[in-house]
């Protein structure tokens, strides 16, 4: 078994494929034509995401709809860097919404918590060991 991707439901593909280069860095691997099903260039793991339609079409009663307004997801999704602060200025003056800034943990790691354009909850850490 190998972990091959995550695929993230969201209101507008191409929205948030640009969103995820501006805040993060990444770059669009792929976009369906259809614009509803797109990639980032994210190493080794592919971060895809996926129009609410094609949840509703692949899944028994779909999926339910992102919503910055509402807690976040009991997920995340968590990049590295050396540089955390930079990553978080970075994504909040892209449009990411803060919910926790960077912060040093007890174990050593710095950690800050956002939100993408959809209300997804992004962790933006510092590599461990």
């Amino acid at each position: 078994m190998q972990f091959a991707y995550t695929i993230l439901y969201v209101s507008n593909v191409a929205a948030s494929l640009a969103h995820y280069e501006a805040a993060y860095g990444f770059t669009t691997r792929f976009l369906h034509e259809s614009g509803t099903y797109g990639e980032l260039d994210t190493g080794a793991t592919t971060l895809g995401f996926a129009a609410l339609e094609l949840g509703e079409m692949n899944l028994p009663g779909g999926v339910e709809s992102p919503n910055r307004e509402r807690l976040p997801f009991p997920s995340e999704i968590a990049f590295a860097t050396p540089d955390v602060d930079s990553a978080y200025q970075r994504a909040v003056a892209a449009g990411a919404i803060s919910v926790t800034p960077p912060k040093l943990k007890p174990w050593g790691q710095t950690v800050a918590y956002v939100r993408d354009i959809d209300g997804h909850l992004v962790e933006l850490c510092t590599p461990i060991g």
